[in-house]
């Protein structure tokens, strides 16, 4: 008797669920309907941001019904990402798929807003995209946006491929209500960080700009072929760029050797390590090829 490709592919999809929903927990840390959550390392935890509405007294329900407490770690608005620490070992910890998601795959959203077991939706991946402003100061470096349905209590679960891996984290609290997936390289990275120090470090030179392109005859004095920069109209007062020695109808063309062509690339290098650093910043001035030390600053 031939196979049935559609039980064999009903059957995969129950036994991803079934491997996910292992690692994918209950979070009650709001007064209204509990969130979900995944378990990425033996006592932490990776949920939205948005669901978390107390530091302490945070329940945490598990695969096999069993409840422990948990604290906040950590908690990153700019990317709706928080990370949870248990109280003890919490047990099977998700495996983080090992190829980013592709446009076309099948995927499943998961979550366990209930005590009545884990919920899973249906989907494709429809657009991978990145890098967004996430209208919170931040840039996310990329995205992936489906068709499944984002049941209530959804945010904070995994997205999983066929094999049960994840492929990222689920959340409606970026895209102004529409749900969103934070790839799972960038959401685990964002957690190790979170985990480790609290909070995303974002930094600010305190200029205003606007993309502008680059004369054909000052390429040359850059010996490259970028064509776009960010011409600096304003400098706010003793703001890093006034203290660093930047000056309004500089074209700024990269920072600490990463080309900048437009603002979502000057938001996305200011962030992490380099903060509170003296960082140089190469800049046209007058035709020109200059470059000037700026300490950057830290946006609050």
């Amino acid at each position: 008797m031939s196979k049935n490709v559609l039980v064999e592919l009903s059957e995969a999809m129950a036994e991803a669920v079934e491997n996910a929903g292992k690692a994918t927990v209950m979070v009650n840390a709001r007064r209204r309907m509990p969130a979900s959550g995944i378990l990425y390392a033996s006592d932490l935890i990776l949920t939205a941001d948005h669901v978390v509405e107390r530091e302490e007294d945070i329940k945490i329900v598990f695969g096999d019904n069993t409840e422990k407490s948990a604290s906040l770690a950590g908690r990153d608005p700019g990317s709706d990402l928080a990370v949870l620490k248990v109280n003890g070992s919490a047990g099977i910890v998700a495996a983080m798929t090992k190829t980013p998601g592709r446009v076309g795959q099948i995927v499943l959203a998961l979550g366990r807003p209930t005590n009545e077991g884990i919920q899973a939706s249906l989907g494709t991946i429809s657009a991978v995209g990145g890098p967004v402003r996430t209208g919170r100061g931040a840039i996310l470096e990329q995205y992936i946006r489906t068709d499944s349905i984002p049941y209530p209590g959804f945010s904070g679960g995994p997205l999983v491929a066929a094999d049960g891996s994840v492929v990222g984290i689920n959340t409606s609290g970026l895209g102004h209500g529409a749900s969103l997936t934070i790839p799972a390289a960038l959401a685990w990275k964002i957690g190790e960080t979170l985990a480790s120090h609290g909070h995303i470090r974002r930094g600010y030179l305190g200029i205003r700009s606007q993309t502008v392109e680059i004369p054909e005859s000052a390429r040359s004095s850059l010996k490259s072929q970028q064509e776009t920069g960010l011409l600096i109209v304003g400098i706010e007062k003793d703001s890093p760029s006034s203290k660093g020695g930047l000056m309004v109808g500089d074209i700024l063309t990269s920072v600490n050797g990463t080309p900048v062509l437009h603002h979502d690339e000057l938001f996305a290098i200011l962030t992490g390590e380099i903060v509170g650093k003296s960082t140089p910043i190469e800049v046209l001035r007058g035709g020109t090829k200059a470059v000037v030390n700026v300490v950057i600053g830290e946006r609050k």
